[in-house]
């Protein structure tokens, strides 16, 4: 699958994976490697004038990484910034002098601010627009009632209330049966692990105008957990605590309400699944002087900008209802839609399969397709906006390769005096294995000759990081997923694998064998 480039990835130069050492690689792995790219590209080697001006400019590259990543200062710069973070004029962002500790721990805390910010949206105007459905009439209907009434035979739909709401700092809200509603929002950093948010609310309607303040005081508990303190003024008044739980793989509640005319104590739950499409399933129990209600769904993405999900509530006396919410951006689209009053099994049956099956049969019809074709065009818009770049690239891999011949023919011979290491061939790029992908082209390399170039006393070691940083490596097909594919020959006998773009090597190895057996 294709994937999407940035362009900090096309513009700066992976050091790491230049130099072949890992990111957290010692002072001495990174003179070994350094000193080992030198004697392979010194300008002086060469007397051929184009491989010595070749050999010149990837030289001056090799001596660059090695400057940059053996100075603790600019290498925790380059870890956190990257290349451009080196060459911003007059250091607006960190000053040099700081430690690379400093360094980081300002990273952190530009981090947190960003991440703040983010959360407040503070100046991004967002939007919700509630639609409310009563579908009672599929499960709840009195047959008896209607046989005289012409049209009885199919279920009454409808449409029971709406509400839109739009806001910035400003919050106005209209269709709601109970008028429209004014309001505005206040934040406020009290400490750095403190915070407290404050929001006045204006609703009118036909009894008058009904004035209500919210005020949340928040504090961060530890890293992933935050404490609220909740006090709601007006009509319904009432006081909040809750305990937030926050990680990579999970969302956890506890809130305990007191107030008119509900009061209820919460416990909710939700799992993040860790793949492209940030799947989540939740569920929650509630209880209170209304009744009990339990609840359970699942969310995806299923765009760039929009994630999907649904819901489905049962409680008592509240029945049966299905949630559907859209995400856009900064816009919510909600869907209730109560479905019964009683707690009938058919309901919780086709509210829980229901939207699974819709959801499969559109995401495999329309969204696969759609977003297949979005990556697709912007594939290609990389591919031209970025090919002088790549061109450039090919060019240094080739002369690379070109500078590394007479080096790899005495590896050659030492390995194979000794029967050692012998690279027999090697391809770089995406394979096409899927007998579903056929007319899908193969786009490798052969990078044969940077591979022996890399052994050393019969030994190939490749880090965790993208093979096309590597001296006379290039990327053949742009924001598509590659791998390294590697034949070879250890004590005259084959072995081959594969790996991953990104994906540590270390041959050879015993579980690498070709079995000729049979």
């Amino acid at each position: 699958m294709a994937t999407a480039l940035s362009e900090e990835e096309l513009d700066n130069e992976d050091y790491y994976s230049l130099l072949n050492v890992r990111r957290e690689a010692s002072s001495e792995e990174l003179k070994a490697a350094y000193r080992r790219l030198c004697m392979l590209y010194h300008p002086d080697k060469h007397r051929d004038p184009e491989l010595k001006s070749q050999a010149e400019r990837l030289f001056n590259l090799v001596h660059q990484a090695y400057e940059v990543l053996s100075d603790p200062q600019t290498r925790a710069i380059y870890d956190i910034y990257g290349k451009r973070g080196l060459e911003m004029e007059g250091w607006e962002v960190v000053e040099r002098r700081r430690t690379p500790a400093e360094i980081r721990e300002e990273f952190e805390r530009l981090q947190r601010e960003r991440e703040e910010r983010r959360l407040q949206q503070r100046t991004n105007p967002k939007g919700t627009i509630s639609v409310g459905v009563d579908a009672t009439d599929l499960f709840d209907r009195y047959d008896e009632e209607y046989e005289d009434v012409s049209g009885s035979g199919f279920p009454q739909i409808e449409i029971n209330k709406m509400h839109i709401s739009q806001s910035i700092e400003l919050e106005f809200g209209a269709g709601d049966l109970q008028g429209p509603l004014f309001g505005l929002k206040l934040f406020r950093n009290l400490t750095p692990r403190c915070f407290v948010t404050t929001n006045c609310a204006l609703q009118f309607s036909s009894r008058g105008i009904r004035p209500g303040l919210t005020t949340v005081l928040a504090r961060n508990l530890d890293k992933n957990t935050v404490g609220y303190l909740q006090w709601r003024w007006g009509i319904q008044s009432a006081m909040n605590t809750s305990i937030v739980r926050d990680t990579k793989t999970s969302h956890f509640t506890v809130a305990l309400q007191l107030g008119i005319p509900h009061s209820f104590a919460l416990i909710s739950y939700q799992h993040k699944f860790q793949d492209d499409d940030q799947t989540r399933v939740k569920g929650s129990l509630k209880a209170g002087f209304f009744g009990t209600v339990v609840e359970y769904g699942a969310e995806r993405k299923i765009s760039r900008h929009s994630v999907l999900g649904a819901a489905v509530s049962v409680g008592v006396p509240q029945g049966v209802s299905l949630k559907v919410k859209l995400n856009r951006a900064s816009q919510t689209y909600f869907f209730p839609i109560h479905l019964t009053d009683q707690l009938l099994p058919s309901a919780v049956f086709y509210a829980t399969v229901g939207p699974l099956v819709v959801y499969f049969a559109m995401h495999r019809l329309i969204i696969k397709p759609y977003l297949r074709a979005q990556k697709e065009k912007e594939l290609e818009k990389q591919r031209e906006s970025t090919a002088t770049d790549i061109l450039q690239k090919k060019q240094e891999a080739e002369a690379a390769v070109r500078l590394m011949q007479e080096s790899v023919r005495r590896i050659i011979e030492a390995e194979e005096s000794r029967m050692g290491l012998i690279i027999v061939n090697a391809w770089y790029g995406k394979f096409v294995n899927d007998k579903s992908k056929k007319s899908e082209k193969v786009k490798v390399i052969d990078v044969t000759v940077p591979l022996q170039c890399l052994v050393k006393d019969s030994k190939l070691i490749l880090t965790e990081a993208s093979k096309a940083g590597l001296p006379g490596f290039y990327d053949p097909c742009v924001g598509e997923e590659k791998n390294l594919k590697v034949l070879y020959q250890f004590r005259g006998v084959l072995h081959q694998v594969m790996v991953l773009d990104s994906e540590a090597l270390r041959i050879p190895k015993q579980s690498h064998r070709i079995d000729t057996d049979g």
